[in-house]
């Protein structure tokens, strides 16, 4: 069995900093907290990845910093961890553990990670879809955001969960529109990669 497929997946936040060293980031905006349809979204995950998925909550968190009109990045912190915990036990995921500014730390479940941007700096300038099976390549310059899932789902459902991310994503920069790239790599089909990938461009999500 190769390293990939070992790799146990995470539901992590899509933030360019968040790296994983042992793990499968499937990212999507704070862990899909407060996000429409993310019950029906894990389910997918689960389906399509197999039941081990775990979720984790990351510092310095912008989402919740916005949702909770929080000030403080300690608070954030606490906050971020407080509501994923409580997340993962509502959609029947585990929780992992928190990814801090420190080096790679170990999680539970064999999960390890941290944060590598500067403290309150974001250096990303394009937003990467995963398609094939979560993220491939690490890469600061990038958000990222899970669309493994998309061919499953209605185009409403897809841009319901999709859309708030690269807003939010595009708003947090200060820039009018976010470079969209992506992988088509990963465990799963090449064909239903590709159906992702027709999916995000029948809903205008990518060129």
């Amino acid at each position: 069995m190769s390293e990939k497929t070992q790799d146990i997946f995470v539901i992590a936040d899509g933030d360019e900093g968040v790296q994983l060293n042992r793990g499968r980031r499937l990212a999507i905006l704070g862990s899909g907290f407060h996000l429409p349809h993310f019950s029906k979204v894990a389910k997918l995950l689960k389906k399509l990845f197999g039941p081990k998925i775990v979720l984790t909550s990351s510092a310095e968190n912008a989402w919740f910093k916005k949702i909770f009109d929080l000030d403080d990045w300690q608070q954030v912190d606490a906050t971020s961890k407080q509501h994923v915990e409580a997340l993962a036990d509502k959609v029947g995921l585990d929780y992992a553990g928190f990814l801090p500014f420190t080096d790679p730390r170990k999680l539970k479940y064999d999960i390890k990670g941290h944060m590598v941007r500067p403290h309150d700096v974001h250096l990303a300038s394009k937003i990467c879809f995963t398609l094939g099976g979560g993220e491939q390549t690490y890469n600061l310059g990038h958000f990222v955001i899970s669309a493994d899932w998309v061919h499953l789902v209605s185009d409403k459902i897809a841009r319901e969960f999709i859309q708030p991310q690269i807003e939010f994503y595009t708003q947090l920069i200060g820039a009018e529109k976010l470079t969209r790239v992506y992988e088509l790599e990963g465990e799963l089909d090449e064909k239903i990669a590709q159906k992702n990938l027709q999916k995000l461009k029948k809903l205008g999500l990518i060129e």
